[in-house]
């Protein structure tokens, strides 16, 4: 379906960006393939990495998703928006607030606005556990980003666009995750943990792109999307990278969770299971026509946490997944 498309990503030099961009240009032979982000370096290093050149398909776009005139005119022509674009460090948008709201919120409603405007296809939003009841406003932004996008089918004619959201939790071994710390500070015999009881989910970066893909093939409108993942603890990952290491705890951080909550159990009731997914189905009325009922409805009490997972990674598979990521 990529085929002939012309694919825009917000955010699009960050590492899901990057590695998107890889996996589109190995399978499909889209028209254009445009990142949009607003740092010039980092537009400039991927362009090495990725060369008109070599990659004619390939544009590059500096913007900002907070300014609402430069997405419409990235947007003309676009079929596919891929929104990735967030500010998401947990500490950083506490002590900047407005910062955080006007790029997950205000950019979200941007977005929405100039794919209505130019008749995008498809829009696929990326979001996050902690959107899941959030007890921090990085989670509270893209909550409200979430429900931006799960309405604005009911804005846009002849469903188009079509919006859904995809919904994982930290990406193992990304920029900012506790794994290149560790692996950084292995040789030193002793690693910091916020709390020995914390469990999250395990994604990697290649498992996001390959979820995000399918996402955008069957979507239908206005659902979010959250793949099936085993969990781990975070006393495994010590042992799988700095074997008998000492753990020094150091206190749950401001906004912190000590589990993962990607479905919580208010959502239940508008929820189904699939092989590999479950999918939270509309619970407004703007689409009656909505088909995505064919998976199994999970029970009015099901909530799904890292904690209570029934499968979990051992010592040896997170020491596989760790072994390729570099340190800080």
């Amino acid at each position: 379906m990529m085929d002939g498309k012309t694919i825009l990503v917000t955010g699009g030099t960050g590492s899901f960006g990057k590695r998107f961009t890889r996996r589109v240009l190995e399978r499909y032979q889209p028209k254009k393939l445009i990142i949009f982000s607003r740092d010039e370096y980092k537009q400039f290093k991927m362009a090495q990495e990725f060369p008109q050149e070599k990659y004619p398909c390939m544009r590059y776009f500096i913007g900002d998703v907070r300014d609402r005139d430069r997405l419409d005119l990235a947007f003309q022509g676009v079929d596919y928006v891929i929104h990735a674009a967030a500010l998401k460090h947990v500490p950083i948008c506490e002590y900047n607030p407005f910062e955080a709201i006007k790029t997950n919120v205000i950019g979200a409603e941007n977005v929405i606005r100039a794919a209505i405007r130019n008749q995008v296809e498809r829009v696929v939003a990326l979001s996050t556990d902690k959107a899941a009841s959030p007890v921090n406003l990085y989670g509270a932004t893209k909550l409200c980003s979430d429900k931006l996008f799960l309405a604005a089918g009911a804005f846009s004619r002849q469903r188009r666009p079509r919006f859904c959201v995809v919904r994982y939790g930290n990406v193992m071994g990304s920029r900012g995750s506790v794994v290149p710390l560790f692996l950084k500070l292995k040789g030193t015999g002793c690693l910091p943990v916020t709390d020995r009881r914390m469990t999250r989910f395990s994604i990697t970066l290649d498992q996001g792109v390959e979820f995000v893909l399918q996402c955008l093939q069957i979507m239908q409108g206005s659902e979010i999307f959250v793949p099936k993942l085993p969990s781990y603890r975070i006393t495994d990952v010590v042992e799988a990278i700095a074997p008998g290491a000492r753990i020094q705890e150091i206190g749950i951080r401001p906004g912190e969770k000590l589990h993962e909550l990607m479905i919580p159990i208010d959502e239940a009731r508008n929820t189904r299971e699939f092989k590999t997914f479950y999918v939270i189905k509309p619970s407004w009325n703007g689409r009656e026509e909505y088909q995505g009922d064919k998976g199994l409805p999970c029970p009015d009490d099901f909530q799904y946490s890292s904690g209570t997972n029934t499968e979990w990674l051992t010592v040896e598979q997170i020491r596989d997944l760790t072994s390729e990521v570099e340190a800080d």
